[in-house]
């Protein structure tokens, strides 16, 4: 047995065995629900987050590369090397129709030693993707080594930047253009690949010239073993260091190589870059007795009519025969020190993401001295939870606008005392005006971060000053801006500007008019599958918070979020954009399959609404009629008890009437009164254990008179407004936004598997009353609510629970 095997068989066989091994070769290594057919593990998802470095590794090396226990070992030697050089390393792989990025030792040996030969692994590259993870869905599933090609989409797919392999499939000898889909896929896939080459029976200048083709950047590392600074090197032939064949470009340096990586990704270049790395040079094979190895291999393999796929693993047996050996030896060494330069390089990388931040925050360019001592901190963030089975997930979401805002307060004590304290209209007004970083889900997601929950904003700004002041702005305060597209006019007809908000307050900071433009955000559609739709379906955060500010079609497609298992809190933002929710092509799903969780619209925005419901002729479905049956609510029944929970005042608007209207759709509605509070109305499943708690009997409304639907009755609470000192406030912006924020903050966390909000609002009505007492759109100080925050996410459970 081969001495790299620093595992033993017998040990192998034994785990395969035991109890744990038992589960890991029966596939049930975790509690797994397939909501997506790519799994990303809780190291790498954190890892990608907090900017740690990371190392893709393939698996077809060990599925049909090493025979089995060999293959393992070999696998935990270079995840070893990965993780001693400082790194992480992320092998992908199928196991049961599931593609895996950092898979465990469990899954890996499930992976490599199939039961018997009609159970081996597949071997996985792009095409074959869908097709064996689409199986796993109808029931059969399959498992296979990813390919490189196969490992660079789903690396991709989890933000991933390094992927280290042996050596690079390319395009064969003879006049048939036999072509590896790693060359394609390298042309396509932004991701950068430290290989040693390519085998030297391809033909490797039409490998290079097909690579030129499709636009990869092609560079050989510089050891210094043979030529000095940037003279010709040659592009290595995986088990020789020499070809014959001149590398297109050299590289002296892991860091070099990173600052390249780096710069195509700012550039936006999507096509992927190749660094071979030569073999070490005590491992090498001199370039003559290679030559003639491959040429009577070759010369077997046409001889036998071999071709295809069938060719290139004939041609490495027979190497392997014709050389004693000596070419798997060789073939390990340069893949343990491919692993241990994709490490270097990926810490390099992940220093130069830090130096910019650190250029972001400060304004000024670092010198390459300093570069080099600017140490990665890889100290936890709250990025990335864990689910209770040990899924990773996210906690928030949110799709919305980053703008930025303009607050004229007006101000006439600034000019003269006797000036007017109204504002005078068709004429120029003493004011204050500051611009600060907003924007609806910008605001959102501040909150909810400085709160210390995972979240990530999707937005998108223009290529202009405002929108790359937000993206530095952004990055000053720690948000993550992965999320966020920036879109250049030049890339189509269409005028891309950051979005901007204008608000007119008057002297008591209460606004009087608004103006926005959310243009882009409204051309949006065309761009929204190559954009979101991925990152929510990999992240499956617990809620999705969507801002009205999005185009029709867009939120349709948003709200398509709810099959991933999310939660949706949506913000009407106005009553214009709100009234798009009901439109005359949205079909919103009816209490039980409602799409929307949680809508926050203000009495404006919540009467907006139910005019757009009854105009288009929502409220004339037969199975929103249904549900409002089932309540057995009539306007003479319920106004008394719509009187105790609302108030007077409030049922005098037809506030809480409304609410009930869109409850069907809507499944709870915080509407915000502004000095009068919030409304909180909410749909109660049957068998919810509010419906018989005696401290919570004054706020059930209504009993369903029927439960075959699943639905039990409506909780309707008015929660009051905090006593504001008069002109305390600065400024109204952001005040709604922060609100939503804390709430749903809470919520992503609760210990309660029902829908609590009445648990968190007045926390909410708190950090909005920071807010308001602050010049900036979120208070910057909100995550002083953090413990009284978590003391409540840890109690709903004995809330709901003493309501049994």
């Amino acid at each position: 047995m081969n001495s790299i095997a620093s595992l033993s068989y017998r040990a192998l066989l034994s785990l395969k065995h035991s109890r744990l091994g038992k589960r890991a070769f029966s596939g049930q290594t975790r509690d797994i629900t397939p909501k997506s057919p790519l799994w990303i593990s809780e190291e790498i998802r954190d890892a990608v987050n907090s900017g740690k470095p990371i190392v893709a590794l393939e698996t077809t090396i060990y599925t049909h590369g090493f025979p089995f226990p060999e293959n393992v070992a070999l696998a935990s030697a270079l995840e070893s090397i990965v993780r001693d050089t400082g790194a992480i390393p992320a092998t992908i792989g199928i196991l049961d129709g599931i593609a895996r990025v950092g898979m465990s030792s469990e899954e890996l040996i499930q992976l490599t030693s199939p039961a018997s030969e009609h159970d081996s692994p597949m071997k996985v590259s792009r095409r074959d993707l869908a097709y064996i993870c689409g199986l796993g869905f109808a029931g059969k599933p399959m498992s296979g080594g990813t390919t490189i090609a196969g490992t660079m989409v789903l690396a991709h797919a989890a933000g991933i930047r390094v992927f280290a392999t042996g050596g690079l499939g390319g395009v064969h000898r003879g006049g048939k253009m036999d072509i590896s889909a790693d060359l394609t896929e390298l042309g396509r896939t932004p991701l950068a690949l430290i290989s040693s080459g390519c085998k030297g029976f391809l033909d490797l200048p039409r490998t290079l010239e097909y690579l030129e083709t499709q636009g990869v950047f092609v560079a050989t590392f510089n050891d210094g073993n043979e030529k000095s600074d940037r003279g010709p090197v040659d592009f290595p032939a995986f088990w020789s260091r020499e070809s014959g064949v001149q590398s297109p470009m050299v590289v002296n340096s892991e860091a070099e190589a990173a600052a390249i990586i780096h710069a195509q990704s700012l550039l936006q270049i999507d096509s992927g870059l190749l660094f071979a790395n030569p073999i070490p040079l005590d491992s090498s094979i001199p370039k003559d007795k290679m030559d003639r190895i491959i040429e009577e291999a070759v010369y077997t393999a046409e001889k036998l009519g071999i071709s295809g796929h069938r060719n290139t693993p004939f041609i490495l047996k027979k190497i392997n025969e014709l050389t004693d050996s000596e070419s798997v030896r060789a073939n390990i060494a340069l893949v343990k020190s491919n692993v241990a330069k994709g490490a270097k390089v990926a810490i390099e990388l992940s220093r130069i993401q830090i130096s910019s931040r650190h250029m972001s925050k400060s304004g000024q360019n670092l010198s390459s001295h300093q570069l080099a001592t600017v140490e990665p901190n890889f100290e936890p963030n709250p990025q990335v939870k864990t689910s209770k089975n040990g899924n990773p997930t996210m906690n928030v979401m949110v799709a919305g606008a980053i703008a930025m805002d303009f607050s004229c307060d007006h101000n006439p004590q600034s000019v003269r005392s006797d000036s007017s304290e109204t504002i005078v209209f068709k004429s120029s007004n003493p004011a204050q005006i500051a611009p600060t970083l907003g924007g609806v889900g910008r605001n959102i997601a501040r909150a909810v971060n400085l709160l210390g929950k995972s979240v990530r904003l999707c937005s998108i700004v223009g290529d202009d000053i405002c929108g790359r002041a937000a993206l530095a702005e952004m990055a000053k305060e720690g948000q993550n801006t992965r999320g966020i597209r920036v879109m250049s006019s030049k890339d189509a007809n269409v005028s891309y500007r950051t979005p901007r908000y204008i608000a007119f307050n008057d002297s008591q900071n209460e606004l009087v008019v608004a103006m926005a433009d959310m243009s882009i955000l409204e051309n949006s559609y065309s761009n929204f599958s190559k954009m979101w739709e991925e990152d929510i379906e990999l992240l499956a955060p617990r809620w999705l918070v969507i801002d009205a500010n999005w185009d029709t079609k867009t939120l349709r497609r948003l709200l398509a979020g709810k099959s991933t298992g999310a939660r949706i809190a949506f913000e009407p933002v106005s009553a214009a954009k709100s009234k798009r929710l009901f439109s005359r092509d949205t079909k919103l799903g009816i209490y039980p399959l409602n799409q929307i969780d949680i809508a926050t619209p203000n009495a404006i925005e919540l009467h907006a609404m139910h005019t757009a419901a009854q105009d288009f002729q929502h409220f004339e479905r037969q199975d929103w009629q249904r549900i409002i049956r089932s309540m057995g609510i009539t306007p003479a029944k319920i106004r008394e008890h719509l009187i105790t929970s609302a108030g007077l005042n409030i049922v005098g608007q037809e506030i809480p009437h409304k609410a009930i209207a869109l409850l069907p759709f809507l499944r709870c509605l915080c509407t915000k009164l502004g000095s009068q509070g919030v409304l909180v109305t909410l749909l109660l499943d049957a068998g919810d254990p509010r419906l018989s708690s005696a401290d919570y009997s004054q706020w059930i409304i209504s009993r369903a008179s029927a439960q075959e639907i699943g639905f039990g009755g409506v909780y309707m609470r008015l929660f009051p407004a905090s006593v504001l000192a008069h002109g305390a406030s600065k400024s109204v912006n952001g005040a709604g936004d922060t609100f939503l924020g804390v709430l749903v903050a809470g919520l992503s966390s609760s210990s309660s598997k029902e829908l609590v909000p009445e648990v968190f609002i007045e926390v909410a009505q708190k950090g909005s009353m920071m807010t308001l007492n602050s010049n900036e759109a979120v208070h910057p100080e909100l995550g002083l609510l953090k413990p009284e925050l978590e003391v409540l996410e840890n109690s709903t459970s004995k809330v709901i629970g003493q309501a049994k």
